[in-house]
């Protein structure tokens, strides 16, 4: 059965490494027959959450940028895939900022499951990605029927194209075939 995918890419790198590792996930779930939608950060209009929580009456934020859309996609979609740049063993500004303005989806009757993690770093430790990963789990145990299905880490992934022909985009390649 054919399930709606949302991949989004946070990276503000257009061909930086965590975005090609969304492009092959999204290959992946693509090939398996599910209908994939791909949202990129790099070129979207994102403010911070105010903290206000009008959104948890409103069912939307009350801040007019890109966020909003987005969140509908997020609400809408059986799975969900979150690309991230490792920037000081944390998930980047982009990603954490997009999450807090999620806020909305909380009380609502969200349809995501299985939520996935693609990550980039040009550290090389497994440790290097344990931050974005507790970050992420923080933010998916608000959501009682989801759980973190996967990981794919690109160790070592220094500078723009440092991922081509590595096991990461095979990793995550299988793992969007697999949703």
């Amino acid at each position: 059965m054919s399930k709606k995918v949302l991949v989004i890419g946070t990276s503000l790198r257009k061909e930086g490494n965590s975005n090609r590792l969304v492009q092959e996930f999204a290959k992946g779930a693509k090939d398996a027959g599910n209908e994939v939608d791909i949202e990129y950060l790099y070129n979207k209009k994102i403010n911070f959450c105010k903290g206000c929580l009008a959104c948890q009456r409103l069912m939307h934020c009350v801040i007019d940028d890109d966020t909003n859309a987005i969140v509908e996609k997020m609400k809408n979609s059986d799975i969900i895939a979150f690309a991230t740049p490792i920037y000081f063993y944390e998930m980047c500004g982009q990603m954490k900022t997009l999450l807090d303005r999620s806020n909305p989806l909380f009380p609502s009757k969200y349809c995501f499951r299985d939520i996935y993690l693609l990550a980039s770093a040009a550290d090389t430790g497994e440790y290097s990605m344990d931050g974005a990963i507790k970050g992420l789990q923080g933010w998916i145990d608000c959501f009682s029927k989801t759980k973190l299905k996967g990981v794919v880490k690109a160790l070592g992934a220094e500078g723009v194209g440092a991922v081509e022909d590595s096991e990461a985009l095979k990793e995550a390649y299988a793992m969007g075939k697999a949703v």
